[in-house]
């Protein structure tokens, strides 16, 4: 057989699988408008449920034998789910915006490109949209493996009635943006804050006499450098293609495994997935060994605490609380003898929310 009768015959058989996709997509497409049906018709309007993702994605990467990574596969998947959801009900997300942060890109990571997105510019009106529902949900960053905490979202739990019901794991990879041809046409490099940090001693190798300056965000600073030729931006891939720059020079970040956690945020409570995190807001009583008596009754009962943050409690001088995040859903057993036990030692015990691990 000739190289191009071969070729034919592969091509077709892409041509083939092709359809059956196709229809197959379209087949469950129908099949989750008929759920919605079902729900509606008994009086539910919750048709998204993260636990019930969580175990379909968790399924998908445990049967993935290749080629395809289990990322690529799991990212394949969530874009039909994200479709399948939408023709049911369109969800809306409030993010930290603009469009092109890191926030952003987690949204449609977790949700998928079939969501509806609101860009809000501070954590707090994330946090609003949503306690109005203006948005089903919100996402918002909570922690960075090299920058450490974000305290503002941490401070916005004090207040508010919110559930967090997802986590969002995003592998930071910062690029340098530009119009300028090489890095010698660079006289400025803009940025936020912790990605001027995270990215330190590239820019202290590679750019010494290059000024620096902080933006609100990243996309706030690639939009800014689109209208110059000698700026340059530290922003996300995405980013580059919003603002119409080129990349200069990739990963530039300090850390190869930098990564930022982000919070889902909702009015709903989430159902146990069978792998999942439970977040506490704990006030400790102003007492020698306080702490001890708050993480003793988790160690009796075999769950590991994956988090401890201390914040001030804003209610006396050198009083705090603590953001706590611990193994397993609320409702098993385990966790519910930890809080019955807390409910009895700490000043105060907040449930924040029980949730899905995030899966990749």
């Amino acid at each position: 057989m000739s190289e191009e009768k071969e070729l034919e015959v592969l091509r077709q058989r892409i041509d083939q699988f092709d359809r059956e996709i196709q229809d197959l997509i379209n087949e469950r497409v129908k099949v989750a408008i008929q759920i919605a049906k079902v729900k509606s018709d008994c009086g539910s309007e919750c048709f998204y449920r993260p636990e019930r993702e969580a175990r379909v994605l968790r399924a998908i990467i445990e049967r993935n034998q290749g080629p395809l990574s289990d990322d690529d596969m799991a990212r394949l998947f969530r874009e039909i789910m994200s479709v399948s959801l939408a023709a049911q009900a369109p969800i809306s997300v409030a993010f930290l915006g603009p469009h092109g942060t890191y926030t952003h890109s987690a949204t449609l990571k977790h949700f998928g490109h079939s969501v509806k997105c609101l860009s809000l510019p501070t954590i707090d009106e994330v946090f609003h949209a949503v306690e109005k529902q203006q948005t089903h949900y919100g996402i918002v960053p909570v922690e960075n493996s090299t920058e450490g905490v974000v305290t503002h979202t941490l401070d916005m739990f004090f207040g508010s009635t919110l559930k967090i019901c997802g986590e969002v794991l995003l592998r930071v990879r910062h690029q340098l943006l530009s119009n300028a041809e090489s890095l010698t046409q660079v006289n400025k490099v803009l940025a936020h804050s912790q990605s001027l940090a995270q990215c330190r001693r590239w820019l202290t190798n590679n750019l010494p006499l290059v000024e620096t300056m902080a933006t609100a965000s990243n996309a706030e600073a690639a939009a800014q450098v689109a209208q110059y030729p000698n700026l340059a931006a530290i922003a996300s891939s995405a980013a580059a293609e919003i603002y119409g720059l080129k990349v200069l020079i990739a990963d530039i970040e300090d850390d190869p495994d930098n990564t930022t956690r982000f919070l889902i945020i909702g009015n709903t409570e989430v159902e146990p997935s069978g792998d999942d995190k439970t977040s506490l807001l704990v006030s400790s009583q102003n007492k020698p060994g306080a702490l001890y008596r708050l993480l003793a009754p988790m160690a009796k009962h075999g769950v590991s605490m994956t988090r401890i943050e201390s914040r001030p409690s804003r209610k006396g001088l050198w009083e705090y609380v603590f953001f706590i995040d611990i193994e397993g859903h609320a409702k098993e057993p385990r966790v519910l003898e930890v809080l019955a036990e807390l409910e009895k030692e700490a000043a105060l015990v907040k449930l924040l929310g029980a949730y899905p691990r995030a899966v990749l």
